[in-house]
Parts: C-alpha cells; sequence; structure tokens
C-alpha cells in the first residue's frame, strides 16, 4: 500500500471556487451553495482506497454530526476513472448511502478542482473559515489501515470546533497520509511528481 501525504497547503490560502456535479442529486455544488456557513469542509476522497474505506464510517459520522450547525461539508473525487472504475460517480452514490453521507459528494472529472486544491491524496481534508480562508489541512486523527488506533476524527473535530467557537488553532498541524490522487495520464501537477 503507497502511501502519500498531503501537501500542507499554506494557511490563510483563499478557498478556489469550484463547480462540480453532486454524483447522488445533480446538482452543481459550488463555493455559493455554503453561503454564510461559519465552517467550510473539503474532503478529497475515493471508493476503493485502503485508507478512505479504513474512515468512511466516520466521514459519515461527521457529517451527521455536524449537519445541524454552521459547518459545509463536501466531498470530491478525482481519480481517473478510465484507469480506476470503481471511482465512477456510480460507484460514488453507491459509497455515499452505504455510509450515510449528509454533504454532497462531487466527481471532478477534469481534475482541476484537486489541483486548485492542491489535493494530493486520498483522504485529504482542507477546512476553511467564514471568509473562505485555509485553517486547517491535515489528518483526520491518528488512525491509520493496520495501526490500531482509533478511528475518531479527534483532529479534524477539534479544527471544526475551534472554528465554530471563533477559537485559535493550533498551526502545527499533520498531514493526512493515504493513497495518491489517480492523476490522468500526463496530468499529474507540478506539486506532485
Amino acid at each position: 500500500m503507497a502511501m502519500t501525504a498531503s501537501t500542507m497547503l499554506s494557511l490563510g490560502t483563499l478557498a478556489p471556487a469550484f463547480q462540480l456535479p453532486d454524483v447522488v442529486s445533480g446538482e452543481t455544488i459550488s463555493l455559493e451553495t455554503f453561503a454564510g456557513k461559519q465552517a467550510l469542509l473539503f474532503m478529497f476522497i475515493c471508493q476503493h482506497c485502503p485508507f478512505v474505506k479504513h474512515v468512511k464510517a466516520e466521514l459519515g459520522k461527521l457529517g451527521q454530526d455536524y449537519q445541524d450547525k454552521n459547518v459545509g461539508i463536501v466531498a470530491i473525487s478525482a481519480n481517473d476513472v478510465e484507469n480506476y472504475p470503481n471511482d465512477s460517480p456510480k460507484h460514488l452514490k453507491a459509497m455515499a448511502a452505504e455510509s450515510g453521507f449528509t454533504f454532497p459528494v462531487c466527481y471532478d472529472e477534469s481534475q482541476e478542482v484537486a489541483k486548485a486544491y492542491t489535493a494530493a491524496c486520498t483522504p485529504d481534508f482542507f477546512l476553511f473559515d467564514g471568509d473562505r480562508h485555509l485553517v486547517y489541512r491535515g489528518q483526520l486523527d491518528d488512525s491509520r489501515p493496520g495501526n490500531g488506533k482509533p478511528v475518531d476524527g479527534l483532529d479534524l473535530r477539534a479544527a471544526l470546533d475551534a472554528v465554530l467557537t471563533n477559537q485559535p488553532i493550533d498551526p502545527d498541524q499533520k498531514p493526512s497520509i493515504g493513497c495518491n490522487i489517480k492523476w490522468k495520464p500526463g496530468k499529474a501537477p507540478s506539486y506532485y511528481v
């Protein structure tokens, strides 16, 4: 199992604009979808990655726990489905239903949104405040497949709670670790290669 770490995009970066289809509802999702939300969480995931499979129940729980709070959440898959067909929109839709996801799950066919956010692995998390400045990027928690640590979302939940209570977030953040995003042939971004 090859491991890739987050790029650790600079804190304070503004959330790049995007427009992507939600594989569940068919609606177009964008930054404007989450207007007025105090926090906005991007989760780059896919269906086949063992790291995502390891945490997907917690991702579903996280969505449920924060759905009535002032948080917008969107999951995005950017994997090349020609070479990784299990990450196609129909499989993402099935995963969303199976995992009880209460947030949009979008497919980034062009991979341009993943590049704009410097996503490198699945899962990869980016949390923005109400002004859409990056305040957290990194791991869900210390759990990894096979390391025996609980999947509890501790790091990401602490960052979400800090944003919601206007508390500072420790800038010493641990990168997420996962499978590399499956870039289309010849399309890997410069930050990745």
